[in-house]
């Protein structure tokens, strides 16, 4: 996902001069290109989150399109006050990309997980959460991005498998459909889509036909769609590498209390918890629940109604 981000950036700065990058200190040897042609709109400011995001407010101020990229985990709660009363107060038009969403540093323990960040900034007023779930749905989001007048969060993971067929018709804040299936409704968000979809084949070949959709846009939200979509097997699961409190289930379940409808359901994820081990990305999905076959057992569980 980073090398898609870092191509559309490329792309959109290409087009548009007021389009800028900051960066805290993030693999400079990848800005190569940008740095190369755009000398005098790259800009580090090395491990200092606050500062970065405090002047991308102030350059906003001054008519440009900043793109602040660093760690999830820096930028969402290292900076968090900058980042909610210069940016969003202000309603700046800010775009702040992090890297690293979930549990993807997954060695370096929860320090640097993100695994709250949804619930954290679904409560700012003026700011769009994205979290895409393949390489289409960043490029997507980055001319979405650049469209929006205000300010855009996007968390990135390291996800580089991409289940789209053909790039659909992406829409602000209603969910696509990535895989058809008529038993139950699997809701997913970010990169966490490759273990729901290892699942849906594990549950393919015990005759369980699963919908798989991706919540690309948590803010705003499209009540209407995911009705819509539920009416068609209406029992659903949320699958998330993230808190349930405040994450995707939070999501789903207060655009049905909304419009007063209820399905049954199961929510898949961090159980109030900070994540547990350090290791490899699947030893640590596994240590917290959330691999493939574990999801698969328990949309299994919820529909024999065993949970």
């Amino acid at each position: 996902m980073r090398d898609t981000y870092l191509k559309k950036l490329y792309d959109l700065a290409k087009r548009n001069t007021e389009v800028v990058s900051l960066v805290s200190d993030n693999g400079l040897i990848v800005y190569d290109d940008f740095r190369r042609d755009f000398p005098g709109r790259y800009f580090n400011f090395g491990i200092s989150e606050e500062n970065m995001v405090a002047a991308a407010a102030g350059m906003a101020s001054c008519g440009k399109i900043p793109f602040a990229y660093t760690i999830s985990a820096f930028i969402v709660y290292r900076a968090y006050e900058f980042l909610r009363d210069d940016i969003c107060f202000q309603n700046q038009n800010v775009k702040l990309i992090g890297i690293g969403s979930g549990l993807t540093y997954s060695t370096l323990g929860p320090s640097h997980h993100t695994t709250e960040d949804i619930g954290i900034l679904r409560s700012l007023p003026n700011l769009t959460v994205f979290s895409p779930a393949t390489r289409t749905e960043v490029e997507w989001m980055m001319e979405k991005a650049c469209e929006i007048e205000g300010p855009v969060y996007i968390r990135l993971s390291n996800n580089s498998k991409e289940y789209y067929n053909a790039p659909p018709s992406f829409s602000l804040g209603a969910p696509a459909v990535v895989k058809e299936g008529r038993n139950i409704t699997v809701f997913v968000t970010g990169s966490i889509i490759t273990e729901v979809m290892d699942a849906a084949a594990e549950l393919e070949c015990a005759g369980i036909s699963i919908e798989v959709v991706s919540v690309h846009t948590l803010k705003p939200v499209d009540k209407k769609e995911i009705i819509r979509l539920l009416d068609k097997t209406k029992k659903f699961a949320t699958v998330e590498e993230h808190n349930v409190i405040g994450g995707l289930y939070s999501v789903i379940a207060e655009a049905l209390a909304d419009e007063k409808v209820m399905f049954p359901s199961v929510k898949i994820g961090l159980n109030d918890v900070f994540a547990t081990d350090y290791g490899t990305l699947q030893n640590v999905r596994y240590a917290n629940g959330i691999r493939s076959d574990q999801i698969a057992l328990k949309i299994r569980e919820f529909l024999d109604g065993s949970i």
